[in-house]
């Protein structure tokens, strides 16, 4: 049973507040090292437990595994997920027992109906494997098309955290008509088949690169999420468990354009950011700060 009672749908959408654009708060965007090469298409990262191992996956098309990384970039570990399948693993997270998650929820298209998020037992890199220990199985609230139309494109995901024994997602808006706008859903952490909650509907200024989000994090005390996008970082405060319409979102421009896929939080004040790798440009791995 969820904790909260979900709040009726009309009052969460009603409230969209207005993005505020700080690009004062925070430094530049600093390479820390570049990727492996084997390492094309990093799409989540998060730290372990003791921050020795920077976890990363790779998206469709690539090995159902988590690769375990050192601090100066590394391949320490392949470890491969012998019960999954890389449908397409979008983000990859760590809660604060330090249990590791696979979000396999992208859905470019809209039209997936096997969405899930997976519970591994990956505790460090002496593993030669890891299993998925539970299954959250989900579909949204409010998608009753598979794909539902063109201008209606809201329902892949690239980014979620877990905060009080749930997951949040926030979606990618792939609609004709791009305006910014994304969802929150809430489900629970544990095994089963759920319906995501929505908890929101925010918008974040902007075209595609400055909008779209790939990645989250939240910070130790569950009151910041970061969502990433291709060109900036934007930041949500004064959010709560069932509602997020409230919530400020504070826009940061990285000063820096690249397909970014991947962002965690290494302290309450620093950035780890993965893009992908491209003809010219990315592959990297880079630290951003917060300034408080």
């Amino acid at each position: 049973m969820l904790r909260f009672l979900i709040l009726p749908a009309m009052f969460l959408l009603s409230c969209n507040p207005k993005a505020q654009n700080s690009p004062a708060q925070g430094d530049d965007l600093k390479p820390q090292f570049s990727l492996p090469k084997k390492l094309k298409e990093v799409s989540g990262i998060t730290v372990s437990k003791d921050k020795k191992i920077i976890w990363v996956i790779e998206d469709r098309g690539n090995k159902n595994a988590v690769y375990g990384l050192n601090n100066d970039g590394q391949m320490m570990a392949k470890v491969p997920v012998e019960n999954a399948e890389n449908t397409d693993w979008e983000d990859i997270i760590s809660d604060t027992q330090g249990n590791i998650y696979i979000g396999d929820f992208g859905n470019n298209d809209n039209n997936r109906q096997d969405l899930a998020i997976l519970k591994t037992d990956l505790k460090d890199i002496t593993q030669t494997t890891t299993k998925v220990v539970q299954t959250t199985k989900f579909h949204y609230e409010g998608q009753t098309e598979f794909p539902p139309k063109k201008s209606n494109l809201l329902y892949d995901c690239e980014a979620f955290v877990e905060m009080d024994g749930n997951f949040y997602l926030f979606t990618k808006n792939r609609s004709k008509g791009f305006d910014g706008t994304f969802l929150v859903f809430k489900v629970p952490n544990k095994e089963g088949d759920f319906e995501a909650k929505l908890v929101g509907k925010l918008k974040l200024q902007g075209g595609y690169n400055d909008a779209a989000i790939t990645s989250a994090t939240i910070n130790s005390t569950k009151d910041k999420i970061v969502l990433l996008t291709h060109k900036n970082v934007h930041v949500l405060t004064g959010f709560n468990a069932d509602d997020f319409s409230a919530a400020k979102i504070n826009k940061i421009p990285l000063n820096h354009n690249s397909q970014k896929e991947a962002i965690v939080f290494t302290d309450d004040q620093t950035l780890m950011i993965a893009d992908e790798k491209g003809k010219d440009e990315g592959g990297n791995v880079y630290q951003f700060s917060l300034k408080p």
